[in-house]
């Protein structure tokens, strides 16, 4: 079942990005692992997946550690970080989606000197306003210029690589209410794009199992689907 989720899933994404004259290659599908056991990680690798995404380090390493052997794999880190863990997370992760605060980028950037890395993170930004999500303030327009000098000390991280944003909207089981979330998103990538230049605003890490196909229209290039893929999570 998951072998077929995730065909069916890539194959609708790549459709969908045709209908927007977006190409397939360009939007990245990241399966989200957490809380699944081996068996169906493993699964899901033979199914094509070279993306995983988990929250939890511990919970991560276990699983990179069991599956050494398969080659390719890239591992992502889409969860909020504790800054006691900014060592693993710099020694174990490819990508890091979700950077959300001064504090964490200079212990991160810390850490990849020490292991000789330059790590490459999405900056993850609230663009809801929900109190019980992570992330740089960006619900308004008028909160972009603060982020302004923020960007200017992370561009100061030598071993930290920018290469662009991510949200997560409020839950919804209509994946329109989402669309102008990705919006605003993309608004404050550009934003940026305009006033960074040098740096790479590229990737846009938004859209998940209920609204995947939303976010491929506004322009994800990472899109971190779970439930839709691997099914619901062991209790």
């Amino acid at each position: 079942m998951i072998q077929e989720n995730f065909q069916k899933i890539r194959n609708q994404i790549d459709v969908k990005a045709l209908q927007v004259d977006r190409d397939p290659d360009s939007i990245k599908l990241v399966v989200v692992t957490k809380g699944h056991p081996m068996e169906s990680v493993r699964q899901v690798i033979e199914a094509g997946a070279e993306m995983l995404g988990e929250n939890y380090v511990e919970e991560a390493i276990e699983k990179m550690d069991s599956i050494s052997g398969s080659g390719g794999i890239e591992w992502h880190m889409i969860g909020h970080i504790q800054s006691r863990k900014a060592r693993p997370v710099c020694e174990r992760f490819d990508i890091i989606h979700s950077l959300d605060s001064l504090k964490l980028a200079r212990r991160l950037d810390r850490f990849a000197a020490q292991n000789d890395r330059v790590v490459p993170v999405l900056l993850e930004c609230n663009v809801s306003g929900e109190a019980s999500k992570y992330g740089w303030p960006a619900w308004s327009d008028r909160q972009f210029d603060q982020i302004v000098p923020i960007i200017e000390q992370l561009i100061a991280c030598p071993n930290l690589e920018l290469r662009g944003l991510m949200t997560m909207p409020p839950f919804s089981s209509d994946p329109e209410t989402s669309r102008p979330y990705f919006q605003r998103l993309r608004s404050l990538r550009q934003y940026l794009r305009d006033r960074f230049a040098e740096s790479s605003w590229d990737d846009l890490s938004m859209g998940m199992s209920q609204d995947y196909l939303v976010a491929v229209e506004e322009g994800a290039t990472y899109l971190r689907i779970g439930t839709a893929i691997m099914g619901q999570r062991p209790a």
